[in-house]
C-alpha cells in the first residue's frame, strides 16, 4: 500500500471568521463549514463533549486543502503560535506561491497580517517573507521569479561556492 495524497491540514484559530476572511484575500476558496460535536468527534480527536466549527478552504488548482477550526468546547489550550519562534518544534508555517507579493502582502495587510521581519530574495528563484497571519499562524509567501519551476531539491540548498 501506498500515500495516496496529504486531504488536509487542520490549524485552530481564535475568530473563525476573520481567519475565513484572511484565506479568502490571500485566494483560498471556502469549500464548505459546519459545527461539529457528537460522540464520532469525541472518539476522533479524544476530548468528550467537544464542539467545534470547522471551514474547509481550497487552493485554487484544487489539489490542497486547509482545515480551520475554532472550538466553542472546550476553549482552545496551549500557546499562541505568535508565542513561539519559527524554530519551535511541531507545526510552524504554511508556505503559499504567490503571482505578486507585494500586492498580496497588501491586502492581507489590511486584514491585520505583520512581516515576522523582512521581504527577502533567495538567489534568482525567489522573493519570499514570513507573516503572522490569524491567530499568530506564520505564514509564507513566496513569489516565483522565473517562469520555469525550480528544482524542488535544489530550491533551498545552499549554492555551490
Amino acid at each position: 500500500m501506498a500515500l495516496i495524497r496529504m486531504d488536509n491540514v487542520l490549524v485552530v484559530v481564535e475568530d473563525l471568521d476573520a481567519a475565513i476572511a484572511f484565506f479568502v484575500e490571500l485566494g483560498m476558496e471556502l469549500e464548505g463549514r459546519a459545527q461539529l460535536e457528537g460522540d464520532w468527534v469525541d472518539g476522533v480527536i479524544g476530548i468528550d463533549n467537544a464542539r467545534d466549527e470547522v471551514a474547509m478552504m481550497r487552493t485554487p488548482d484544487g489539489h490542497n486543502r486547509l482545515e480551520l477550526t475554532q472550538f466553542e468546547r472546550p476553549e482552545a489550550v496551549g500557546p499562541s503560535p505568535k508565542d513561539l519562534p519559527v524554530n519551535a518544534l511541531g507545526y510552524r508555517r504554511i508556505m503559499f506561491a504567490v503571482d505578486d507579493l507585494d500586492d498580496t502582502l497588501a491586502r492581507l495587510q489590511t486584514h491585520g497580517a505583520e512581516l515576522v521581519r523582512d521581504v527577502v530574495q533567495y538567489e534568482d528563484v525567489y522573493r519570499l517573507c514570513f507573516i503572522h497571519g490569524p491567530s499568530g499562524i506564520i505564514i509564507g509567501l513566496a513569489e516565483p521569479l522565473k517562469e520555469a519551476q525550480p528544482d524542488p531539491s535544489k530550491r533551498f540548498a545552499p549554492p555551490n561556492d
